[in-house]
């Protein structure tokens, strides 16, 4: 696997230079990774994050996270304006449930990344009701992680954007026959490469676009946007794309049917599940396989965030879904906050990406150290 975004969109941010991707290429002695044609391998970037990791977090704490949630009876005074803490309770991952703790504290930062956010239509979600399984009928792009399995298989692969074109490719280099269903025409598609890109419009670290440079770069006001816009800039920029050198591996190796919409979906036809799809030309078709993947991508809902407490949601703003920020990442609720892919809708689509924590780290913490102190 690799990555799609350049070298240059692949830094984790950090409070001093030298934390970079192209260090950590240095530290481990590996070629440098500099130049937009460089592709990134998944290898080189999991090795570049426990590098800084281990430089920078050594002693994080291993626990899995049971609830969050408001506790009014804390003892000590009040902090100013009367403001209740979190109450967070944890339970370590390898010990029984009776060896968690809780704790208290002034603040908690969701950063959770895409965990938990995995989304399913709901065509696909009525056919598997306990959930997609790597094992079942129906999975989610995100649970594969050996797809040598489907060798000899038939696989269908649903979805758009980039999951679906590089789960096909990936599955048919390991001897699959895959059909890939996207809803639209032309809606499988990959962006220019590096040297075809249009050397007139500003560079950012997405490509060359006057959007993607002022998202990248200047996404301060994004918040202020009418709210309808923010949440169709999400959704459209920087929207489904396969990467550039996903082409190649691609096309001509799997089959490709543009349908209007998927109708249904079964768990089990004669043995395989199947899709009912409606045709671009108004037709029906059925399609089985011996496995369905959802390559939808994810959707936040702070309903799948099970952690959070169920009075702590009911005090939160949100809109479709997606916490209400303001500044500094802060939501409704005082002392919590969000970052990654739940913050996009009220700060850009670049928050959904590494390279975003340039602008939400510094902010983030700037708002954290002036409100609780």
């Amino acid at each position: 696997m690799l990555l799609k975004s350049t070298p240059a969109a692949s830094n984790i941010d950090a409070p001093q230079p030298g934390y970079g991707l192209v260090d950590h290429c240095d530290a481990a002695g590996i070629p440098r990774l500099v130049t937009d044609e460089d592709i990134v391998p998944v290898e080189t970037f999991v090795a570049y994050g426990e590098w800084f990791r281990q430089r920078l977090v050594p002693e994080p704490e291993r626990v899995r996270v049971v609830s969050v949630d408001r506790r009014a009876d804390l003892p000590g005074p009040p902090r100013e304006g009367g403001r209740k803490r979190l109450r967070g309770r944890v339970r370590g991952l390898r010990t029984q449930a009776g060896l968690g703790g809780v704790f208290t504290a002034r603040a908690v930062v969701v950063a959770t990344g895409l965990s938990g956010l995995a989304h399913l239509p709901r065509e696909l979600a009525a056919a598997v009701p306990d959930g997609p399984s790597p094992t079942g009928p129906v999975s989610h792009s995100s649970q594969l992680h050996d797809l040598s399995r489907f060798s000899g298989r038939e696989l269908i692969v649903v979805g758009t954007g980039r999951s679906a074109p590089e789960t096909a490719a990936l599955a048919a280099e390991k001897g699959a026959q895959v059909h890939v269903v996207a809803r639209g025409k032309g809606s499988v598609d990959f962006g220019a490469p590096p040297w075809r890109q249009p050397s007139l419009r500003p560079e950012s670290l997405f490509g060359r676009a006057w959007s993607l440079w002022a998202l990248t770069y200047y996404p301060h006001p994004y918040r202020h946007l009418p709210l309808g816009v923010r949440h169709f800039l999400v959704r459209s920029v920087l929207g489904p794309l396969g990467a550039w050198w996903l082409r190649a591996r691609f096309e001509g190796k799997v089959q490709v049917s543009e349908v209007s919409h998927i109708m249904r979906a079964t768990g089990e036809t004669a043995g395989r599940p199947a899709l009912t799809v409606r045709t671009l030309g108004g037709g029906v078709e059925e399609l089985s396989a011996d496995h369905i993947v959802a390559a939808t991508g994810y959707r936040v809902d702070l309903a799948a965030m099970d952690f959070l407490g169920r009075e702590l949601r009911t005090r939160l703003a949100v809109s479709r879904g997606t916490p209400r920020l303001g500044a500094g990442f802060s939501s409704s609720v005082p002392g919590l906050y969000f970052t990654g892919l739940p913050a996009a809708a009220s700060y850009g689509p670049v928050t959904r990406f590494v390279c975003g924590t340039e602008f939400a780290s510094l902010r983030l913490v700037r708002h954290l150290a002036a409100r609780h102190r």
